[in-house]
């Protein structure tokens, strides 16, 4: 069994008070304790999972210079292709064993935002693949709303308080292929220890072994989601925001065992990010004489860009 708790979304979107509140403690205590819960009752439905994971597949497997074409220069990968090795974890200078392809938010109603966020990037050889991306992206947005209600009101706000952050927030949706191993990796892995940048991960595709989060003691878990459940974790965001009350935990992707390493592995992590003029500045509810203000004042965006500088993805 996985050390991860489980919960269900639908016991929040019931209509009845005390399952809500079930659900509020249940995903606080997990989020204050370990930073992961496993979440059942979402919003993708198993067809939109296996179409979404059909495209990937076939994009992944174009030829690599076809691929190589999706791959925008100057835009610190945040739309399109992003070829094997090219980001590292923070510290680390090895990139990751993984390439990856980054659909963002689609805006509505705001021409300042339009004009802020790049493009996405439309793959010519596949016609399904931008609208099936693209729907995926909006079940999980709303899904991440729903569990971030959930946590607005375990904090002690007010419901709906990271509704107009998330509203045409800098959100991106990472298909994840992890190619077959076919030599021993030299201090690489498939994903270095790392903490998320952002409020919170929805991470579709954690059904096997791979994933490990790092509990208070030190001590590597694995983290194995049902096939109906999606893995959800705390960012350094909402970490931040909530001065710690909320725990952002370390976890990596390790090498499979060596009778695995032909096998590619797959994984679609969801990362919800607010608009960039958001505060981070730590919340009043979280802060008092145990608990003295642990980090300076910083917007949401002038965050997201000194991480990405760290992570080899801009330039300074």
């Amino acid at each position: 069994m996985s050390a991860i708790p489980s919960v269900n979304l639908q016991d929040f979107v019931s209509g009845d008070a005390e399952q809500k509140q079930k659900f509020i403690r249940e995903i606080g205590a997990a989020f204050e304790n370990i930073g992961f819960v496993a979440l059942s009752g979402h919003f993708l439905s198993d067809a939109l999972v296996d179409e979404l994971y059909a495209e990937i597949k076939k994009f992944f497997g174009l030829p690599q210079e076809v691929k190589d074409a999706y791959e925008i220069e100057g835009i610190g990968g945040q739309r399109g292709y992003t070829s094997f090795g090219k980001e590292h974890a923070k510290g680390r200078k090895v990139g990751d064993l993984k390439e990856f392809w980054h659909f963002g938010q689609y805006v509505e109603d705001n021409p300042k935002l339009e004009e802020e966020y790049p493009d996405n990037i439309t793959v010519n050889e596949l016609p399904e693949f931008n609208a099936v991306g693209k729907e995926t992206y909006q079940m999980l947005e709303k899904t991440a709303k729903y569990v971030l209600r959930a946590l607005a009101l375990h904090i002690g706000l007010e419901e709906t308080y990271f509704d107009g952050y998330i509203k045409n927030g800098n959100s991106i949706l990472r298909p994840i292929h992890y190619p077959p191993i076919t030599k021993e990796p030299k201090n690489a892995v498939r994903a270095a220890a790392h903490g998320d940048i952002n409020l919170i991960t929805l991470l579709m595709g954690a059904h096997g072994k791979g994933l490990q989060v790092q509990n208070h003691e030190g001590e590597w878990v694995d983290a194995i989601a049902k096939p109906d459940q999606l893995m959800i974790n705390v960012g350094d965001m909402l970490s931040r925001l909530t001065n710690n009350k909320l725990k952002s935990t370390i976890h990596q992707v390790v090498n499979p065992p060596r009778e695995l390493w032909g096998t590619s592995r797959y994984s679609i992590p969801f990362f919800m990010h607010p608009v960039s003029e958001m505060p981070l500045n730590c919340l009043e509810e979280c802060i008092d004489a145990e608990h003295p203000k642990a980090f300076e004042d910083i917007t949401a965006g002038g965050y997201l860009n000194e991480r990405l500088i760290e992570l080899g993805l801009i330039k300074k």
